[in-house]
């Protein structure tokens, strides 16, 4: 059987390896997936999620080896991985509890009709998830497939297939057979998946791979839910508090290398505090460790030497065009790459448009919050967006007005527990999370009776 081989993108060492699902096969598999549905519904909606929340003890039981096997195979700080290795354990109860109050019949009486709203599975989902978060992304896309009654055919990302066997290990402990299946592989393996009789398609990753899965899916009119990206803006107003701001930019700028679809990629900045906010950041990103995540650096390395040359490519365009270097702007070894700070960032230049996902941080000067909200809208992305300033009726007007799906004011763009995850213009369609992002795994059906 041919392999697919994982690298610790920090040392290059080979970590282990899987074997790739042959594309002949993945159609008679989701043929099995699609054979045990049926059984797995008929455990009800009380029956699934109560299965479901016997592998959080599990999950508890095994963050300190899920978070070494996330750092070594994907490079991110070890105490990052443990933050997402704890995740997947301890928010399974809470979820489990949401998605049964948001799946469970309701009734509608307008004292002519009774109608009974019901929220049924959709049959098999394939989810295709990512690197950057190699278990709790798969979490997000099948926990709701499984608990709404959905059977799962589950690709993790060809750059950390360990990780993601690892997360199926644990859900198929007690689950039965065939209601969770892992296929291996790398672009033919995912596009046999959206090519089968998948019922629906889960996706994060690159808005390009978005595109080709909604243009196959049109064949068939499959549903999707997809997470695109991001290029995200930061908006620094001039009575906001520089030091916070500062420090928020750089955490999310460079965390997870960054690596993170809600990065902080465009940073703009009012013209009277610009000066202090780059030294603020700069200062903070001279300082910051790089190496092995497992030697508690602040930045790890980049996914692969594709990604690091990528990112690379883009801070030398930049600066070739007139961008100022404030901090880092170089490679350091392997896939290492500097925590950037780069200044005078104009539109024309390509990392002022195109997604980056690396540890770069890019501020543009603006004379007024008028001129920040343009720019920051001056993109076909909209996952994220953050406002810092310090009178509460301005951010929020400044916020209404950002194009994105999350706004953050003075904080990260995530919402409160029970909120969406949720991206606007081309950062994806559908959403993750809340209610109604659990309700997007199901086939809403009415059934109606006179009274």
């Amino acid at each position: 059987m041919e392999t697919l081989k994982s690298y610790n993108p920090a040392t290059g060492e080979i970590l282990g390896e899987v074997g790739i699902t042959p594309v002949e096969e993945i159609a008679n598999i989701v043929t099995r997936s699609k054979r045990s549905q049926p059984a797995w519904e008929t455990l009800g909606l009380e029956g699934r999620t109560k299965l479901i929340e016997a592998t959080a003890n599990i999950f508890v039981d095994r963050v300190q080896e899920h978070a070494e096997l996330m750092t070594t195979e994907m490079g991110k700080p070890l105490r990052e991985a443990i933050i997402e290795a704890k995740s997947l354990g301890w928010g399974i109860a809470e979820e489990m509890a949401e998605i049964r109050q948001a799946l469970r019949p309701e009734v509608v009486d307008d004292g002519r009709l009774i109608s009974t709203i019901y929220h049924d599975p959709l049959g098999v989902v394939g989810a295709i998830t990512p690197w950057n978060f190699p278990m709790s992304m798969p979490a997000w896309m099948i926990l709701p497939s499984l608990a709404a009654g959905n059977t799962v055919v589950f690709k993790p990302s060809e750059e950390t297939p360990l990780s993601g066997q690892a997360y199926a290990d644990v859900l198929n402990e007690v689950l039965p057979e065939d209601v969770l299946i892992v296929i291996h592989g790398a672009d033919d393996q995912g596009k046999a998946i959206v090519q089968s009789d998948a019922d629906m398609i889960a996706f994060t990753g690159s808005r390009e791979a978005g595109k080709h899965i909604m243009r196959e899916a049109s064949s068939t009119l499959k549903r999707i839910i997809l997470e695109l990206g991001g290029k995200d803006p930061l908006i620094v107003l001039e009575d906001a508090d520089i030091e916070k701001a500062a420090k928020f930019a750089a955490s999310n700028s460079f965390r997870n290398a960054g690596q993170v679809c809600i990065s902080t990629e465009r940073i703009f900045v009012v013209d009277s505090v610009a000066q202090e906010f780059e030294q603020a950041l700069t200062k903070i990103a001279s300082i910051m460790t790089i190496g092995s995540g497992m030697e508690d650096a602040d930045v790890g390395p980049m996914v692969n030497s594709h990604q690091r040359d990528h990112v690379l490519d883009q801070v030398e365009s930049a600066i070739a065009a007139g961008a100022k270097v404030l901090a880092g702007g170089d490679g350091q070894y392997d896939n290492f790459v500097a925590p950037t700070v780069l200044g005078d960032i104009t539109e024309e230049m390509d990392i002022a448009n195109a997604e980056t996902f690396g540890p770069i941080a890019c501020v543009t000067r603006v004379s007024s919050a008028d001129e920040a909200v343009a720019k920051a809208n001056n993109t076909n992305f909209g996952l994220g967006a953050v406002v810092f300033g310090e009178d509460e009726k301005e951010t929020g007007e400044v916020a209404r007005r950002l194009t994105a799906g999350m706004i953050g004011i003075n904080s990260a763009p995530g919402g409160a527990t029970g909120t969406p995850w949720v991206g606007a213009r081309q950062s994806g369609m559908g959403f993750h999370k809340s209610p109604d992002g659990h309700k997007q795994f199901t086939q809403t059906r009415v059934v109606t009776r006179r009274i």
